[in-house]
């Protein structure tokens, strides 16, 4: 699979107590655009943030959290993106989605050897 030029990277926002059909919300999300051949996916884990509901969630040392912020980011051709966003829309409770256009310079698998 091949994909240059524009395309569309959407983040999803979460926490990482968020569940998708009793499993972590982030794992579901992968996989499922995995089985859709969503071109890219990466989850990050953050050490601070907050939400629309205003609650500090944070890696301190003081105040262990095990609800971190996680962010999911997918990069498709924008139809593809979108034909996704039903689903996460169906299956999300709450978090935020944003989505911008990006410019692919590079998109190939790691040459091994």
């Amino acid at each position: 699979m091949t994909l240059s030029g524009t395309a569309l990277l959407a983040r999803i926002f979460l926490g990482e107590g968020d569940k998708v059909r009793g499993r972590p919300a982030y794992m579901a999300i992968v996989e499922e655009a995995r089985r859709r051949s969503i071109r890219g996916a990466t989850v990050l884990r953050g050490i601070m943030g907050y939400g629309a509901g205003s609650r500090i969630h944070s890696a301190a040392i003081l105040r262990l959290s095990e609800d971190l912020p996680i962010i999911i980011e997918l990069v498709d051709e924008e139809a593809r993106i979108r034909g996704f966003l039903p689903w996460l829309e169906e299956v999300l409770g709450g978090g935020l989605i944003t989505l911008e256009k990006v410019e692919v310079l590079r998109y190939e698998p790691r040459k091994r050897g």
